[in-house]
């Protein structure tokens, strides 16, 4: 039984049927008999090597063949062995039956020794087959997923990179990229399960968001050092320079989509960047858009972006404490900000407070 030739097991209750099945086959298989089902169930639950085939008679009196496949079915171990029925029943009605169960062919008795010989040959090759192909596609699935995984983490590190070098260039809002991706996902796991907003985060690669969120300032990287770096609050004219940060941004990451093959990860982040300073009644920029017309990802990067500005130094203002923030951000509640998105910021406030 623990040879290399395919191993047959013979179920059924005709010490006949069982000699004969044995006599056949035994020139080309190793062949185990038994007289029924129970005796099948202890083989297979002592023995360490399965059987390749299992040719089995249909009416039997401990149990029945189709009692006895679907048992086999139902076990992940003996699912996939391939089982040909035997039986003195010539009707289709029986054979229909049992082939709706999951049997392979149906053999009817007596059989002639060559006709059987042939085939088993022509589902041991089938069953083989089936496993090469199994093998194949978990060879090809193994490959793509570390393909993915390949072009996920290019993907992340690109955008990481890009989002250092504008902390590089600002190095008054050092952290601000780390501190906002926090602040981000702690909003996002608060939005209610089966509310508008749950539905559309479903259709969104969330890991991937939060990774383009990084992105969000990157048009700063054309604004002048002497907007940038000052010191002090800014003229109306650098202000309406620093403005544009938002539409450059959105410009770099589009012109990158263009140029590179694959890079449809990066539309979050052009939304972000093009919309994070949008004003839910209408008087943000750089283009005015108003409540629903402003992305949904803006109007989430806008609480991050803004709170975290709040609490941090700058080099022309103190910091806002954590509650202070919060009660800014309030006030702008249907203003600013998305009246409802709002509402769930509150309640995720906790989860980012500074220590």
């Amino acid at each position: 039984m623990l040879g290399k030739r395919k191993i047959i097991a013979v179920v059924d209750d005709s010490t006949l049927i069982l000699k004969a099945a044995r006599n056949a086959l035994m020139d080309e298989y190793d062949v185990v008999t038994l007289p029924g089902g129970s005796k099948l169930f202890a083989m297979l639950a002592q023995s360490p090597v399965l059987p390749d085939l299992i040719l089995l008679d249909v009416m039997m009196p401990d149990q029945n063949g189709y009692e006895v496949l679907q048992i086999l079915k139902k076990d992940k171990l003996t699912a996939e062995i391939p089982v040909i029925f035997l039986t003195a029943q010539a009707d289709k009605e029986s054979e229909l039956v049992g082939l709706s169960l999951g049997a392979v062919d149906y053999m009817s008795k007596p059989f002639t020794p060559h006709l059987l010989k042939k085939r088993l040959s022509i589902h041991l090759l089938l069953e083989q087959q089936k496993r090469e192909l199994r093998e194949m596609n978990e060879s090809l699935n193994v490959l793509v997923r570390k393909k993915t995984e390949t072009i996920s983490n290019l993907q992340a590190a690109v955008v990481r990179m890009m989002g250092d070098v504008v902390e590089y260039r600002d190095y008054t809002t050092g952290g601000h990229v780390t501190r906002t991706t926090k602040i981000l996902s702690a909003l996002i796991d608060n939005i209610p399960h089966g509310s508008a907003y749950a539905e559309t985060l479903q259709e969104w690669d969330i890991p991937m968001l939060l990774q383009s969120s990084q992105l969000h300032d990157i048009g700063k990287i054309s604004t002048p050092d002497v907007i940038l770096l000052k010191p002090g609050p800014l003229t109306v004219d650098e202000r309406e320079e620093m403005k544009k940060h938002a539409s450059v941004g959105a410009d770099i990451i589009a012109k990158l989509q263009e140029q590179v093959e694959g890079s449809d990860f990066l539309e979050h982040a052009k939304i972000m960047a093009a919309t994070h300073h949008e004003h839910w009644d209408g008087n943000g920029y750089p283009q005015g858009l108003k409540d629903g017309d402003i992305p949904l990802q803006g109007r989430m990067m806008a609480f991050a972006d803004v709170y975290d500005a709040l609490v941090s130094q700058r080099p022309y203002k103190q910091p806002f404490t954590h509650d202070q923030a919060l009660d800014i951000i309030s006030e702008q509640r249907g203003k600013q900000f998305d009246p409802e998105l709002t509402d769930i910021f509150l309640r995720a406030a906790e989860n980012f407070r500074p220590q």
